[in-house]
């Protein structure tokens, strides 16, 4: 895995580091292989429970595209009539996407700096984001004469609503964190120098807990968003059953019977 993207698991949290700082951490060909890698790795370990998504540096999480790369690939195309620029979305952005919100395991983004385009969206992408008090979002795409790619589109107007999502869409401009906490973009709002402690925190807490639960959540959030009431409680019911029949459910019910605290196993 390429050093522009660092991988680490530790008593189930897997941690996973944007690694240009130099470059506020832009996405060129070789980071965007290596976090559509990470993220796959995670999403598919049993022994992940939880996932910590971040970015090396203060000022960037992620500004999207490497613009800088990105224009020398577009001369190249029209040099070959290839058109193999903008295939990224399909074989990288679209699966990172895909690993973060399908993963059977909660997925937190500590939100170290700006987050624009696609940066954005996979912050968006994320299940619970804690966002550093200098943060600040840009759906950018516009700016540049694109549309919304890395799931933008599905998550922004899910989080804030289509009118808001269509204003900052068709007007890009840069939501400091305070806004963005306001809009719901952000779920906490911390002091930058305690955002990797607060970030780790959660996420810790959240790989010591019922794992089949979790999944079975993000799951059914997702589908009572597109389907019908009737159609979500038979979800509901399919999932509930599942989660039921977990061991970590046995468990809680013994604790809570006991007055314990209950020590999940992740199944």
């Amino acid at each position: 895995m390429a050093d522009t993207v660092l991988y680490e698991v530790s008593d189930g949290l897997a941690t996973i580091t944007l690694n240009r700082p130099e470059a506020m951490n832009a996405l060129n060909i070789a980071t965007k292989v290596a976090l559509r890698d990470a993220v796959r790795s995670a999403a598919e370990d049993d022994a992940v429970r939880a996932v910590l998504l971040t970015a090396a540096g203060d000022r960037a999480f992620c500004v999207g595209q490497d613009l800088k790369e990105h224009i020398g690939l577009l001369a190249a195309d029209k040099e070959t009539g290839s058109g193999q620029t903008m295939s990224t979305v399909r074989e990288h952005y679209n699966p990172i996407v895909r690993a973060i919100t399908e993963a059977p395991k909660p997925v937190v983004a500590a939100v170290n700096g700006v987050a624009a385009g696609a940066g954005f969206g996979f912050a968006l992408a994320a299940d619970y984001r804690i966002v550093a008090d200098t943060a600040a979002f840009n759906t950018s795409f516009a700016g540049v004469a694109l549309t919304a790619d890395s799931g933008v589109s599905w998550t922004l107007p899910r989080v804030v609503g289509p009118g808001r999502a269509a204003d900052l869409l068709l007007f890009p401009r840069t939501v400091k964190a305070q806004e963005a906490y306001d809009l719901g973009i952000a779920n906490r709002v911390v002091p930058s120098a305690e955002l990797r402690a607060e970030a780790e925190s959660v996420a810790r807490a959240l790989a010591e807990g019922p794992t089949v639960a979790y999944a079975a959540l993000k799951e059914a959030v997702a589908y009572g968003f597109s389907h019908s009431l009737a159609e979500t409680l038979e979800k509901e019911d399919e999932l509930q059953t599942r989660a039921g029949r977990s061991e970590d459910h046995t468990i809680a019910v013994q604790a809570f019977v006991q007055k314990e605290k209950p020590k999940y196993l992740g199944r």
